[in-house]
C-alpha cells in the first residue's frame, strides 16, 4: 500500500474476531423481561456483565491513579489505560515546582598573597590604604507593592543590612490595587570586608527579582585597579575562561558554600596545549558558610591560558577568580573572573570597550606585555577540534577581525584569537561552531608600559528576556551596553533609585548586527541611580554594564544576569 506521500506502508493487520460469550438463563430472563431493551437496563443503573467489566477495569484504574497521586507520583495517562489500536499517546504530565527563594553569593575583596603560596588556603596581606569594596543591591516588589522578605547579609551568617522583613502569609483573596505600584528595596552601597550574601524569599509562588553587585576600587598597591563582579547563583557545574598563571600573574580561584550542606569540589583545568591532570584538583571540601581559596599556580603553573571547570557535589557553590598582573614593579590591573554560559555550539559576548590599537601597538611589542592586548579565548572541552566562526559587531555594524574571522580550536584545550587592530569602540563578539565550546573575552586599558594599567574579562552571557535586574556601583564612569548579533531588538530599561522608586522606563532600538551603548546618569529625579530593570523584545540581544573611572585606565565588565524564572512546571513520569 502506498500513503498520500507515495511511501510504502505496511498492510493493516486483520483485527480478531471477537468472541461473544452465551448468555446464561438470568440474562436471558433480564432481556426478556425488559423487552430486549439493554439500553434501558444501562439507563437504570443495570449494566449488562460485559458492560459492569469494561466498568470495573476503568474503576480499578482510576483508583490506581488516585493511589499514586496521593502517594506524590504522577503517571502518565497512556502508561495506564488500555492501548487502543491507533490511539494517540498521551505527553507526560506537567507538575508545578514551587518557587524558591533567590540567593546570590558575593566574592569578597580583592586581597594581596603574602609570600609565595602554594596549594589552598593561602596567607593574604592587608590590602592598600586606598581599596575599598561595596555591595549595591536592589529587590523589586509585586505589582502591588509588596517587597518580598529579603536581607544582605554575611557568608557566615552575620547580618548586615534588612531590605524588607518577610512578608506575611496570605489567607484570602489579594485586594484589589488600582494601579501598578512597584517599588524596590535597595542597598545603595554597602562596604564589607568579606564575601556576603544577598537573599530573598519567594512570593505569591514566584520566584523575586533581586540582584547585586560587589565592586573594588584601589589607586594604589600592587592590585591596583577597579574589578566587579555580579552576585551570584550558587550552581554545581560552573566554567571560568580566562585565568592566567605565568610569572608575574596570579590567579586565586574563591570557592563559597552559602548552603546548609558540605560541597565537594573537583576541578578540571583547560591550558594551551591540552587538559592539565592536577593532583590535588579532586575532593575539595568547602564547608556551609565558608569560602575556600585555591591558588591555581599550585595546580596548574607556568599556564598563560587556562580554563577552568567547577564541578561540585552536595552543597552548589560559587566560583570567582581573582585574576591580578604584575609586571616588574608596575601593576598591570586587578579583575574578577565570572563564569559565563556553559558550552555550546554559539556563545555572545557583550561589554567590550576596547582602546585606540595605535598606541597599543607599541605596548604590546614589549617583552612580558602580550596579555595587554584584547583577545578572545575559547576553550573546546570535548574530544573533536572545533572550527570557530568569530563576528565583531560595533555601533556600525560588521568590523573585520585582523586574522579573517575564522580559527580552529584545539579540542581539550584553550586557544586564543586577538582582536589587537580592530578601532576603539564598543562591541559584541558572536561565536558559533559545530562543537560546544566556552568563551570569554579580554579588554585592557593603559598605552604606557611604565604606568599602570588595567584589564578586565567579560564572560559570553545568555539571551535577554524579561525583568532582568541590573545593579550598579555608585560610582565611576558607567555605561549600558547592548548587542544584537542578527535581527532588530528593542530594549526596555527602567532606572531604580536610592530613595526605592522606579522610574519611568526608557527604550533603545537596536538594528541587527550593531552595538549600542547608554551612559549612566549618577541621578535620576534627584534621587541617586542604583539599578535598572531591563527587559528584550523582538530577535536576540545581549547585554552589559561597563565600569570605569574617571581620568584612570580601569576597567570592569558585568554582564547581564539572568531573570527571575518564575514558577516552572516540569514533566514527571515514573518508572521501574
Amino acid at each position: 500500500m502506498h500513503d498520500n506521500n507515495g511511501a510504502l506502508t505496511p498492510p493493516e493487520k486483520p483485527r480478531p474476531t471477537p468472541v461473544r460469550p452465551v448468555p446464561d438463563e438470568q440474562d436471558k430472563r433480564d432481556r426478556s423481561g425488559r423487552g430486549g431493551n439493554a439500553r434501558g437496563a444501562a439507563s437504570a443503573g443495570q449494566a449488562p456483565a460485559r458492560l459492569k467489566g469494561v466498568r470495573g477495569t476503568v474503576g480499578g484504574i482510576l483508583s490506581a491513579v488516585a493511589l499514586v497521586a496521593a502517594g506524590g507520583g504522577l503517571v502518565a495517562a497512556d502508561a495506564l489505560s488500555p492501548q487502543v489500536p491507533g490511539g494517540r499517546p498521551l505527553a507526560a504530565a506537567l507538575a508545578a515546582v514551587p518557587a524558591g527563594g533567590s540567593v546570590g553569593i558575593c566574592p569578597g575583596p580583592a586581597r594581596l598573597l603574602e609570600g609565595t603560596p602554594v596549594g589552598t588556603d593561602p596567607q593574604f596581606s592587608p590590602e592598600s590604604s586606598t581599596a575599598k569594596t561595596a555591595v549595591s543591591a536592589v529587590v523589586l516588589s509585586s505589582s502591588a507593592g509588596v517587597l518580598p522578605g529579603s536581607r544582605l547579609a554575611a557568608l557566615s551568617g552575620g547580618p548586615l543590612v534588612e531590605l524588607a522583613k518577610a512578608a506575611p502569609t496570605a489567607t484570602g483573596p489579594a485586594p484589589a490595587v488600582s494601579a501598578p505600584a512597584v517599588r524596590a528595596g535597595v542597598v545603595p552601597q554597602r562596604a564589607v570586608d568579606a564575601a556576603s550574601v544577598l537573599s530573598a524569599d519567594a512570593l505569591g509562588n514566584r520566584q523575586p527579582s533581586a540582584g547585586a553587585v560587589m565592586s573594588y576600587t584601589a589607586t594604589d598597591g600592587d592590585l591596583r585597579g577597579t574589578a566587579a563582579a555580579a552576585c551570584q547563583r550558587p550552581a554545581n557545574d560552573l566554567w571560568l575562561v580566562g585565568a592566567n598563571t605565568a610569572v608575574g600573574r596570579t590567579a586565586v580561584l574563591n570557592l563559597s558554600n552559602a548552603s546548609g550542606t558540605p560541597a565537594t569540589v573537583s576541578l578540571d583545568l583547560f591550558g594551551a596545549k591540552g587538559t592539565i591532570q592536577a593532583p590535588g584538583s579532586r575532593g575539595l571540601l568547602v564547608a556551609p558558610g565558608s569560602t575556600r581559596a585555591i591558588i591555581l599556580a599550585g595546580l596548574a603553573p607556568g599556564q598563560e591560558q587556562l580554563s577552568v571547570r567547577v564541578r561540585s557535589t552536595g552543597g552548589p557553590v560559587s566560583a570567582v577568580i581573582q585574576q591580578s598582573v604584575l609586571r616588574g614593579l608596575t601593576p598591570g590591573g586587578v579583575d574578577f573572573i565570572s563564569p559565563g554560559t556553559a558550552p555550546a555550539s554559539r556563545q555572545v559576548i557583550s561589554g567590550l570597550d576596547l582602546q585606540d590599537p595605535a598606541g597599543l601597538t607599541a605596548v604590546i611589542a614589549k617583552p612580558g606585555f602580550a596579555d595587554a592586548k584584547p583577545a578572545l579565548q575559547i576553550t573546546v572541552p570535548g574530544a573533536a577540534d572545533a572550527v570557530v566562526e568569530v563576528k565583531l559587531f560595533g555601533r556600525d555594524g560588521q568590523k573585520p577581525l585582523p586574522g579573517g574571522g575564522v580559527v580552529t580550536a584545539k579540542a581539550g584545550a584553550v586557544t586564543e584569537v586577538s582582536l589587537a587592530g580592530v578601532p576603539a569602540g564598543h562591541y559584541t563578539i558572536a561565536a558559533s561552531s559545530d562543537v560546544s565550546f566556552a568563551a570569554a573575552a579580554r579588554v585592557t586599558r593603559g598605552l604606557k608600559a611604565d604606568e599602570a594599567g588595567d584589564f578586565a574579562w567579560a564572560p559570553s552571557s545568555a539571551r535577554l528576556g524579561s525583568q532582568h535586574v541590573v545593579p550598579v556601583p555608585a560610582t565611576g564612569a558607567r555605561v549600558l551596553m547592548f548587542g544584537a548579533p542578527e535581527g532588530r531588538a528593542t530594549i526596555s530599561y527602567t532606572p531604580i533609585t536610592a530613595d526605592g522608586k522606579v522610574r519611568a522606563a526608557a527604550t533603545a532600538d537596536i538594528a541587527g548586527g550593531t552595538t549600542a551603548s547608554v551612559q549612566i546618569p549618577g541621578d535620576v529625579g534627584g534621587s541617586p541611580l542604583v539599578g535598572y530593570l531591563v527587559s528584550a523584545a523582538g530577535d536576540a540581544a545581549y547585554g552589559a554594564v561597563v565600569l570605569q573611572q574617571d581620568g584612570k585606565p580601569d576597567i570592569s565588565s558585568l554582564p547581564v544576569a539572568p531573570g527571575a524564572a518564575g514558577q516552572e512546571q516540569v514533566a514527571v513520569t515514573i518508572g521501574y
